[in-house]
């Protein structure tokens, strides 16, 4: 069915965060990059959540204190130090991460603030050994030019990068904190993205202008797109962690698609006259009923004196299995919420039992012991009574929520677009001022010095790469988004092969491999540019590029010519080419003698299968016709 996005109200704001590309973290001198293998350090907190200086408490952050969790720390000293594991002050910001946000605020129109002050933004899930982030803001009032709209750009912030999760085992979750501290650049749109498809317009965009610096990471996991959603009648939905551009617009629908539903379940709840107060946290024991289950959930939750707690949702039969996206139902956004709250495995109810080993009987038993009318709906969840009656709780309120409507809250991206619900939202009591790190002022010489070195901007930059190097719109655009850009003009420049070989080999060729599983970022653009330095030669040839490739890429540490020597690709000479071919004819004297248009064909193919990657193609067809013309 056609949505009219327009009609519903849909705002969208995009979050862009891109890792820059520095010599050094944002707060410390160590290297920005990942680190493999064992851990030289490791050490374990427990963070809290603290009062603003107006004496409140970011929700957010108390929902991640009430999971009770701890945190087992990663390190090595290459990659953090003891600024990463909050034993010392941090250093003074990065300016090279600066000068590279104020390119990117220049390049969008941006006002510029003429101080930059660092400040902290509460963030207690693990993610940050200091309970907060580092976020200050650079620039505000943008804007970018999408298609023939203007998209304003609110604010232009660097921040740090958190620490990446490795593992969890029960209440305790691993971090390495090599992540924490690269600079990221953080680029917020107003909420006037009124439709999926220009969602992911606007955010390759802002992409394209990131990548024009040169000065960003590339990637998975080195970009990620955060969204705030809202249609009319539902709510603000803030969803995080989006990787792949190609999700932002199924994401964005499917998004809509769950509000639509949940307000159509609060029409219909209130229709049958269901009230928030009919939703009472009343939690039944109901353990005795299961004693002797064939569902080995229950029975697991048993063995380990656990307990069976019952809740009942009053005229909720039904809804509870009804799809709000594929696959995703409102019972699993109480699941959802019961695994959060209650740190539970998961929760039953009616409306999908009997099932998992829950038999017809065991259901109606259920029924008596609860007193429920024929139109309700129960909730089971097997764990310890504090657990229980927790996630019960949080089930309570979130049934509570599908009468109202659609509950704001935070919700995280999952790998087919649909989300999950996250968190509440944060409220304001979370930012507070940086008292270690003192204010940078934004000098006119500063400012001068980076106007006079602003890069192209995307729409004048791919009229120039079709007017420079002759290439048609579709390749000039592919080597705009490849991080090959730069290389690709380098080559051009230093060789005398055609762009658009280069351009395809660059970006199509690159993909193709990539798909077939080949590693393309083992190969260095220092190799990659000398494969091309000996097609310019004539001392490699355009068919052998891609299998020398493939072989450089299981084979780090070794040079091109070894790759030529390896798979035996050295380029023949034109005597070595013309005995081979002379070679060939003879073999073939009597379809040469007969017919000599016919003898072509496979002369030609005989040869080139001998000589492929040897031998240029053109050359081999343009010889082997002389031959042919000369033979009595």
């Amino acid at each position: 069915m056609e949505v009219n996005y327009e009609k519903l109200g849909l705002k969208v704001g995009l979050e862009i965060h891109q890792q820059l590309d520095t010599s050094t973290k944002l707060f410390c001198n160590c290297k920005p990059q990942l680190f493999k293998g064992e851990p030289e350090i490791t050490f374990l907190r427990r963070l809290r959540p603290t009062q603003s200086e107006l004496g409140q408490v970011d929700p957010a952050a108390y929902f991640e204190f009430q999971k009770g969790l701890k945190i087992l720390y990663e390190a090595n000293s290459e990659t953090s130090c003891l600024v990463e594991m909050d034993e010392e002050p941090p250093h003074p910001l990065n300016m090279e991460a600066v000068e590279t946000v104020l390119t990117v605020a220049l390049m969008m129109n941006a006002e510029l603030v003429d101080e930059i002050h660092v400040m902290r933004k509460t963030v207690i899930d693990g993610s940050n050994t200091t309970g907060f982030q580092r976020t200050c803001i650079i620039a505000m009032n943008g804007e970018i030019k999408v298609g023939e709209k203007t998209v304003p750009i609110q604010t232009i912030c660097l921040e740090e990068d958190a620490a990446r999760k490795t593992g969890r085992e029960g209440n305790l979750i691993r971090y390495r904190i090599d992540r924490l501290g690269i600079p990221l650049i953080e680029v917020t749109t107003a909420p006037v993205i009124h439709s999926p498809k220009e969602a992911e317009e606007t955010a390759l965009t802002i992409g394209k202008i990131l990548r024009a610096t040169g000065k960003v990471k590339r990637g998975l996991g080195t970009i990620r797109q955060d969204l705030n959603i809202s249609i009319e009648n539902g709510a603000l939905i803030e969803i995080k962690g989006v990787q792949e551009l190609e999700l932002l617009p199924l994401v964005v629908k499917y998004e809509v698609q769950r509000q639509l539903n949940l307000i159509k379940i609060s029409e219909e709840l209130k229709k049958i006259g269901v009230k928030e107060e009919d939703v009472k946290e009343e939690f039944f024991d109901v353990t005795e009923v299961f004693r002797n289950t064939n569902c080995k959930v229950i029975r697991k939750a048993l063995s380990q004196n656990k307990i069976v707690l019952a809740l009942k949702l009053p005229k909720f039969k039904g809804f509870l299995k009804r799809e709000l996206v594929p696959n995703f139902r409102l019972g699993t956004e109480m699941a959802d919420y019961a695994r959060f709250w209650g740190k539970v495995g998961g929760i039953f109810h009616t409306d999908e039992l009997p099932a998992y080993g829950i038999t017809k009987e065991e259901v109606e038993a259920l029924r008596r012991k609860v007193k429920t009318e024929n139109q309700d709906a129960i909730v089971l969840v097997a764990d310890s009574p504090e657990n229980a009656k927790d996630a019960l709780k949080a089930v309570a309120e979130r049934a509570r929520q599908a009468i109202r409507g659609v509950p704001e809250e935070t919700r995280a991206a999952n790998p087919d677009g649909t989300t999950r619900y996250m968190r509440p939202r944060p409220g304001a009591a979370r930012m507070y001022p940086e008292t270690d790190i003192p204010p940078i002022k934004i000098t006119k010489e500063l400012l001068e010095k980076i106007k006079t070195a602003l890069p192209e901007l995307p729409e004048q930059k791919l009229k120039r790469l079709i007017e420079k190097y002759g290439l048609n719109m579709k390749l000039a655009n592919q080597i705009m988004d490849s991080e090959y850009a730069e290389l690709f003009e380098i080559i051009v420049k230093e060789t005398k092969v055609q762009p658009t070989t280069v351009a395809v080999f660059l970006t199509e060729t690159m993909k193709a491999l990539k798909r077939e599983g080949v590693q393309i970022e083992k190969v260095s653009k220092d190799k990659i540019m000398e494969m091309f330095r000996l097609l310019g030669k004539g001392e490699l040839f355009k068919e052998a590029m891609q299998e020398i490739f493939v072989w450089l890429s299981k084979h780090e540490k070794e040079s091109v010519q070894n790759a030529i020597k390896a798979l035996n690709l050295k380029a023949l000479s034109k005597e070595e080419l013309e005995k081979i071919i002379n070679d060939t004819i003879r073999s073939n004297e009597k379809i040469v003698k007969e017919n000599k248009a016919k003898a072509f064909g496979l002369i030609m193919g005989i040869v080139m299968k001998e000589v492929r990657g040897k031998a240029d193609a053109s050359t081999v067809s343009q010889l082997i016709r002389q031959k042919l013309s000369e033979h009595p």
